[in-house]
């Protein structure tokens, strides 16, 4: 009852201030009539009025995920300082607030000072892989390929490269591309028992029945 007194008051309010103030043409409070009832009449069609009112809850939090794979593990194959590192540290906090548009916004915005920033393509493909659940699209993969064009000995690319793939469910591909990277890895190279620790682990998924 509370809903249909406040309707009716406001639209009784907007006829009268019409009236009084509009300046309307002649015939134009017809016009006005037909169209607050009209108003009126959906109103009483689809509203709820004799409900009462019930505020609509916040959206649930999705504040304090946890880190991603990527922020994990990027301080062992990428630069941990300077604005690169940055701007990735930023993009990484979007992605715990569930925020991964922003995330790839900000390495975007990062990609238009320092074009030929390898870490940041490799970041944007990670935030893409993110932001599409887990699947490599198209768009991930270019940006792959973009940081290993830019710094083809870089171990960064192709490591979390075969971990998108690994995350994806193909565990093919990311053997392929880890196998490669370590057949081409200094011995001493510090990254190299993680890589052949990765490696142990496709194995035992594939040997277990992981698929492609």
């Amino acid at each position: 009852m509370t809903g249909w007194l406040v309707f009716l008051g406001l639209a009784l309010l907007v006829g009268g201030a019409l009236f009084r103030w509009g300046r309307l043409p002649k015939g134009g409070m017809e016009l006005v009539g037909a169209a607050l009832f009209v108003g009126v009449a959906g109103y009483a069609w689809q509203g709820s009025p004799a409900l009462p009112g019930k505020p609509t809850p916040p959206p649930e939090s999705a504040a304090n995920l946890p880190d991603t794979t990527f922020a994990l593990e990027r301080g062992k194959m990428l630069d941990r300082f300077g604005t690169d590192a940055q701007v990735l540290g930023t993009a990484d906090a979007f992605h715990r607030q569930g925020l991964n548009t922003y995330a790839i916004g900000i390495i975007k915005g990062g990609l238009s000072r320092r074009p030929n920033s390898p870490d940041l393509w490799v970041g944007l493909g990670n935030a893409l892989v993110i932001h599409g659940q887990g699947m490599m699209s198209p768009a991930a993969q270019l940006a792959f390929e973009r940081a290993g064009k830019l710094a083809p000995d870089h171990p960064g690319p192709p490591f979390f490269l075969g971990l998108a793939y690994a995350q994806a469910g193909q565990l093919d591909r990311a053997a392929k591309v880890w196998s490669d990277l370590l057949a081409r890895s200094p011995a001493d190279a510090p990254w190299r028992p993680e890589l052949e620790q990765r490696l142990g682990e496709l194995a035992q998924m594939q040997g277990g029945g992981g698929q492609q």
